[in-house]
């Protein structure tokens, strides 16, 4: 048992000074004025010396592990060494809870991603599931990012849901002159950028992706009712319509993700969908593909969940940088990467905000001298002191 006292407390409703924390086994016991809390023999007490005290983050879209497995095209580390290290940098960015989204790709028109092979999604997925029964840091869940032209792999995708192996399915189609690569430029700019490739090759991609056979809406109706009946969310990923959003809705989504455009991320919301943003976006002022600005959707109202996509500091530094030097709407800047995402994934009975009866995962966060840099110095998960870190004057 934990009582954690001085800090300042992140709620979902308000920020509390002057309140005290009680942890008892894996839980929230109570949150009350200081002095309230009766401590009881046994129960030590952690002086928080006014940081900030807030839900551990939850990350439901990140592909970090595909890199920290292949960080190179003929590199392809130990899978147990992968996520072990992975989620010691995890732990140290404050996400408690990992979605990670492995990519099930029928092929890849650049960059050769050995991870990517089936046998090695397989296998990354079963060590995922494994770890919910043995020592572990964070919360690890997969999130099956499925491109709908790899008709080959849906029955493996329909067992790994029936295994309850899956906490999150995506739909993605990243073919060039739509979605994320609806300007042609921005695609031919990203397949040169991994490597030198002719005008006579590009012209030979484009035109296979025309002819490619996709999954038909029948078949992503059937994968979506799977998972619906197991109370697993569905999403969709870089809506570029309203027509696409109005098809995606009918197949039970309830996550757009990464919409391209301010106006359909306006609509995506209007339309009663939970919405995502990358944090690297806010954090680099704008898409790295020219699309959606997360920062102005963010204040516009339209995006409600930022995820970590492919750099997990970017989470904590996104929200600070959000707030700005006043830490205006702070409480609501949390949400952000704890409570929304918490909702969209269905977990916020137990986890996403501090209040009493909710696991107990949280994080202490303190502001650096230089330039108020936030850094996570003591990390709880289910209750247990998991991390600290001390840094020296």
């Amino acid at each position: 048992m934990y009582l954690i006292t001085n800090g300042i407390l992140i709620t979902e409703h308000a920020m509390l000074e002057g309140f005290d924390l009680l942890v008892v086994e894996d839980r929230i016991a109570r949150i009350a004025l200081k002095g309230e809390i009766h401590v009881e023999v046994g129960v030590e007490v952690i002086d928080a010396y006014g940081v900030y005290v807030a839900p551990g983050m939850i990350d439901i879209h990140s592909d970090y592990i595909e890199h920290m497995t292949a960080p190179r095209p003929t590199s392809l580390f130990n899978f147990k060494l992968s996520i072990r290290e992975t989620e010691k940098e995890l732990i140290s960015h404050g996400i408690t809870t990992m979605y990670h989204s492995l990519s099930i790709f029928k092929s890849a028109d650049y960059k050769y991603r050995p991870i990517r092979e089936p046998e090695n999604v397989r296998k990354l997925i079963d060590l995922i599931d494994e770890t919910h029964n043995s020592k572990h840091l964070i919360r690890h869940r997969f999130h099956a990012r499925f491109e709908i032209d790899n008709v080959d792999q849906i029955d493996n995708l329909k067992n790994y849901i029936q295994e309850e192996k899956v906490h999150l399915v995506s739909f993605m189609d990243h073919t060039p002159g739509q979605g994320q690569y609806r300007d042609l430029e921005v695609y031919i700019k990203n397949v040169r950028g991994y490597d030198h490739v002719s005008d006579e090759n590009i012209a030979v991609l484009l035109a296979s992706h025309q002819t490619k056979e996709k999954m038909t809406e029948d078949a992503i109706r059937e994968i979506a009712e799977m998972a619906q009946a197991r109370n697993i969310a569905i999403a969709s990923h870089d809506d570029d319509s309203l027509e696409k959003l109005d098809i995606v809705q009918s197949f039970g989504t309830t996550i757009s993700e990464f919409p391209i455009t301010l106006d359909i991320a306006r609509r995506a919301k209007e339309k009663g969908l939970h919405t995502v943003a990358g944090a690297p976006n806010v954090i680099l002022g704008g898409s790295h593909s020219g699309n959606l600005s997360a920062t102005e959707a963010i204040q516009d109202g339209c995006i409600d969940i930022l995820c970590s996509d492919y750099y997990p500091a970017s989470m904590l530094h996104a929200v600070f940088q959000l707030a700005g030097p006043q830490r205006q709407d702070l409480v609501e800047k949390f949400k952000l990467v704890t409570l929304h995402p918490a909702q969209a994934v269905n977990i916020d009975a137990d986890y996403g905000s501090l209040q009493e009866g909710k696991k107990a995962d949280l994080l202490f966060i303190e502001l650096l001298d230089m330039d108020d840099f936030p850094v996570v110095t003591t990390v709880f998960v289910d209750g247990k002191l998991i991390q600290k870190t001390n840094y020296r004057d």
